[in-house]
C-alpha cells in the first residue's frame, strides 16, 4: 500500500482528475448536501472543492434518522442533491426506502472496492463507501487471555461467560457486524451464536462504544465491541482519566487467520429527485480522490476506501490498525440480512 501524498500536491492532482462533470454552466454550479457527518476537517474539503470546481455547497445537518426523515417529508420537492450518511445499515435503509438513484461512474467503479458499494445493477450503483472503520474486540488482559477473544465467534465461547458487554444488538454498528457474521455461519449457527452472546454478557446491553470501553477497565465488563474511531479519541486525548482507560485494556482485531475483521462505512448517494445530478457526481468522484480521502477518513480516526491509499494516523497505529485483514463480503450483501437478523436478536433476547 502506498502513502498519501501531502495534501497541497493531492489539492493539484484532484483539480486536474475531476473531470468531465465539472464543465457545466456557471448558473448550476451549486449542490445540496444533506450530511450526518459533523466534522471540522469536513470543512476545508469542502472549501477545497467549492474553489476547485466553482460548486458551492449548501449543507443540511442532522443525524442519520433526521436526515432519512426529512427526505420522506420532502419527496419529489426534495433539494437534495447527495445523502452522506455514516454506517451501511443506515445506507439500505435509505436506499430500501427509495431515497437514492443509481448512478454509473468509471472513476468510482475503479477506486472504490465492489464490497464497499452498493450492489451494482444494470442502471449503477445507489450508494458508495467514502472511508472504513474496524469493529474490533477491547479486552482486560488480566482477566482474559488474547487467544480467547481471537476470533468475533469466541465471544460465544462459556469461557467468556459473564464477561461480555454490549450496546445494544439492534443498534446499526452491531446490527451491520452480526449480519456479516451470520452471512459467514448461517442462520442456524449464526443465530445459536447470538444466543451464546447474550449467555455471556456481564450485564444487559446500554450505553455507547466509549462506554464499552470504559466498562473493561473498569472492571465491570471483561470484553466488548467497539468501533476503531472510539479507541483512537481515547488514545488522543490529553485527559488523565482517558489516558488512564487505555492503559487498562487492548485491543484485538478479530479474525485476522479467517475471514478478516468487520469493517463499515460512511458513504453517500445520489438522492432519487436530484436537482442538480452532474454536480452530485462531481462531489461523489471528488471524495475518492486522495486529497479528500485524507480528510474524509482522519477527520473521524478512520480508514480510506479507495484502493492502496493508507491514512498516517498515529492513533490508529498505535491500537495496531495500521495494517490488517478487512473482511471482504459485501456491504450490500450485508445490508439485505439486517431484517432477518433483527428477528434473530428478538428471538434470542438481544436487547
Amino acid at each position: 500500500m502506498t502513502r498519501l501524498p501531502k495534501l497541497a500536491m493531492m489539492a493539484i492532482a484532484m483539480a486536474a482528475a475531476l473531470g468531465a462533470h465539472t464543465q457545466i454552466q456557471a448558473q448550476d454550479k451549486v449542490l445540496n448536501l444533506y450530511s450526518a457527518r459533523h466534522y471540522q476537517t469536513d470543512e476545508a474539503m469542502y472549501e477545497t472543492f467549492t474553489k476547485t470546481t466553482g460548486i458551492k455547497i449548501n449543507r443540511v445537518d442532522a443525524d442519520d434518522a433526521g436526515i432519512i426523515a426529512r427526505l420522506r417529508a420532502e419527496g419529489a420537492a426534495s433539494p437534495a442533491d447527495v445523502i452522506m450518511l455514516v454506517d451501511a445499515a443506515r445506507l439500505a435503509v435509505a436506499d430500501t426506502q427509495g431515497l437514492f438513484q443509481p448512478i454509473k461512474s468509471a472513476k468510482l467503479d475503479a477506486a472504490i472496492p465492489a464490497n464497499l458499494r452498493a450492489s451494482a445493477t444494470a442502471d449503477g450503483v445507489t450508494w458508495t463507501g467514502f472511508s472504513t472503520r474496524a469493529r474490533v474486540i477491547v479486552y482486560d488482559p488480566a482477566r482474559v487471555k488474547a487467544e480467547d477473544v481471537a476470533t468475533y465467534e469466541q465471544l460465544a465461547d462459556p469461557k467468556l461467560k459473564g464477561l461480555v458487554c454490549t450496546r445494544s444488538g439492534s443498534h446499526p454498528y452491531n446490527l451491520s457486524l452480526f449480519s456479516t457474521i451470520v452471512e459467514h455461519l448461517g442462520d442456524q449457527k449464526g443465530e445459536a451464536w447470538l444466543k451464546g452472546v447474550v449467555d455471556n454478557m456481564a450485564r444487559a446491553p446500554k450505553g455507547g462504544d466509549t462506554d464499552q470501553i470504559k466498562g473493561v477497565a473498569s472492571g465491570e465488563c471483561g470484553v466488548a465491541l467497539t468501533n476503531t474511531y472510539y479507541v483512537a479519541r481515547l488514545i488522543k486525548s490529553d485527559k488523565a482519566e482517558d489516558k488512564a482507560v487505555m492503559s487498562k485494556v487492548k485491543v484485538m482485531f478479530p479474525n485476522q487467520a479467517t475471514s478478516g475483521t468487520h469493517v463499515n462505512i460512511a458513504g453517500a448517494g445520489v438522492a432519487k429527485h436530484a436537482k442538480n445530478r452532474d454536480n452530485a457526481i462531481t462531489f461523489m468522484e471528488f471524495l475518492s480522490s486522495p486529497y479528500a480521502q485524507d480528510y474524509f477518513a482522519n477527520g473521524n480516526n478512520e480508514f480510506p476506501t479507495v484502493k492502496g491509499l493508507k491514512v498516517d494516523n498515529p492513533a490508529i497505529k498505535a491500537m495496531g490498525g495500521d495494517s490488517f485483514k478487512a473482511e471482504t463480503v459485501p456491504l450490500g450483501v450485508v445490508a439485505k440480512n439486517m431484517t432477518k437478523v433483527q428477528q434473530m436478536l428478538d428471538r434470542v433476547g438481544y436487547k
